[in-house]
């Protein structure tokens, strides 16, 4: 198994040949990174041209894995995802034919243009990385890591994804426009040619299955976990929310802070990983009759942040 070190050189490789494609996005591909090292999936919300798409294959390329992309439209079905048993007349028996879904690194494209009934065969694969076919089931290899896309203004067309599915999702990001040298510096970089092209693997499946294993390593201490759990509960018991973080929810923050901390060579999550964290963990999991990113904010500023020397304890 890698140690620490060896874990935050591997995300730094990693980080590094995205930013030949991505610019200006640092602390989103470090996100990105985070959620695949926790096991979870990455939810991106924004406007087209933004390079959510980009970005996803940016990331598949990084990895020497099987890399599948679903782009979801109304008539797409379950049985697309998960497979589907057929009568094969030549060796008179049913053969199965995998889906999209069996695949490392899965984009799902615009995925709120898919029906809830096609949008729910993602469900069990996301949280237990299995899908069943006609009573069977089937285990994905892994790593298995979904990041999808959606589009939040345009909604003619687009069914909003349920709120059990949202909870599937470790972090919601947005990208937004780039900085006025940002986009000089990706027209200058894309005036040739697509950068994408030539994107290579710098990570193995082997190497990227271990450093998840790693991460499980990092140390959060019971007060950091005391903290999670009050500021899920803070959520919770807000004058305004009508449905708080759940357990999954806190679970996810702290699989998270534990990814953060060791993709810059930490041994022990600090409560600065999981403020920066919160937003994007939380916020996607709360119904309110106010912005939810007002819960959150409230909830991380009546919360007291504890106080202890991290590294020794």
């Amino acid at each position: 198994m890698l140690d620490i070190n060896q874990t935050a050189a591997g995300c730094a490789d990693i980080r590094n040949n995205i930013k030949q494609v991505i610019i200006g996005k640092d602390f989103e591909i470090d996100l990105v990174i985070t959620a695949l090292l926790a096991g979870g999936h990455v939810l991106l919300e924004d406007v087209p041209g933004t390079g959510k798409t980009m970005l996803a294959k940016a990331l598949a390329k990084s990895f020497d894995v099987a890399y599948g992309r679903v782009q979801f439209t109304p008539d797409l079905l379950p049985s697309d995802l998960t497979g589907i048993n057929f009568y094969n007349p030549r060796e008179n028996d049913f053969i199965f034919r995998k889906g999209s879904l069996f695949a490392n690194i899965i984009l799902a494209d615009e995925i709120n243009r898919a029906t809830p009934r096609t949008q729910s065969g993602l469900l069990e694969s996301m949280e237990e990385r299995q899908v069943t076919v006609d009573g069977e089931t089937i285990y994905l290899t892994p790593p298995y890591f979904v990041i999808a896309t959606q589009n939040p203004v345009e909604t003619q067309g687009t069914y909003p994804l349920p709120e059990a599915q949202l909870d599937r999702f470790l972090m919601k990001l947005k990208l937004g426009y780039p900085e006025k040298d940002e986009s000089v510096n990706i027209l200058k970089r894309f005036a040739r040619e697509n950068p994408l092209d030539n994107l290579a693997s710098v990570c193995t499946k082997a190497a990227l299955i271990d450093m998840q294993e790693c991460i499980k390593n990092v140390r959060v201490h019971d007060v950091l976990l005391g903290y999670i759990t009050d500021l899920a509960e803070a959520t919770r018991v807000h004058e305004k929310t009508v449905l708080g973080v759940s357990s999954r929810g806190a679970i996810a923050l702290m699989r998270a802070a534990q990814a953060y901390a060791a993709i810059r060579g930490k041994t022990f999550a600090v409560p600065d990983d999981i403020k920066a964290l919160v937003p994007y963990v939380f916020t996607h999991r709360i119904i309110a009759r106010t912005s939810p990113a007002t819960i959150v904010n409230d909830a991380l500023n009546t919360v007291a942040v504890p106080v202890e020397d991290w590294g020794v304890h």
